[in-house]
């Protein structure tokens, strides 16, 4: 199993994303509270007391091999402004999921979301040499859904009563995938997404 690489940063026009550590919480709090992103009920944003935790849970992740978690940061502004994750880590099979992706309210529908996973999907297609990249959301979260369909991701199905939430409410869980051959084909579409933004 590959050790995480604690050093990586994965660097583009607009963000940054760095190892994800305990030092981030305080501006992670700042940034979930642009929005109050915790009171969307189908999300997984934890509010003001629980981000410590959520960060912790992380690095227990990273700990056992899988996953590799980022905090996003804009390269203008320097404020931390989200966090994401390559998670789900299926080393033997060649497979992971980018997930447990949030960002301030003020930077939803920028480039930001793009360049975060043209960045993190050329670094599991190329240094990863992964064979495909699954994206996973709860079926009432049409924002997302639609984000992750722009990526050039296709719907591989619904997993009924996926999971149980903290508030006792069932998840259906919708999911897609990139996988290698199509790599090539959505890289030049994100990257000519990039360009409408003006790089």
């Amino acid at each position: 199993m590959s050790k995480v690489d604690r050093s990586l940063c994965l660097t583009g026009e607009h963000v940054i994303l760095e190892p994800l550590s305990l030092d981030h919480v305080p501006a992670l709090i700042n940034a979930a509270n642009d929005g109050q992103l915790w009171e969307l009920w189908f999300t997984n944003v934890p509010d003001n007391d629980g981000m410590k935790a959520y960060v912790e849970k992380a690095l227990e992740a990273e700990s056992i091999g899988q996953a590799l978690a980022f905090a996003v940061r804009d390269k203008v502004s320097g404020s931390v402004i989200g966090c994401t994750r390559i998670c789900n880590w299926d080393q033997a099979n060649r497979r992971l999921e980018i997930g447990y992706t949030w960002y301030a309210k003020s930077f939803q529908r920028t480039a930001v979301n793009t360049e975060s996973k043209l960045l993190l999907l050329n670094y599991a297609f190329t240094a990863l040499d992964c064979i495909a990249v699954e994206f996973r959301t709860h079926w009432h979260n049409k924002v997302s859904r639609a984000a992750i369909a722009r990526l050039g991701a296709k719907q591989d199905g619904i997993l009924r009563n996926h999971r149980i939430q903290a508030d006792g409410t069932l998840r259906d869980t919708v999911v897609f995938s990139i996988i290698n051959s199509e790599w090539p084909a959505v890289e030049a579409s994100l990257k000519s997404k990039l360009a409408e933004h003006g790089n």
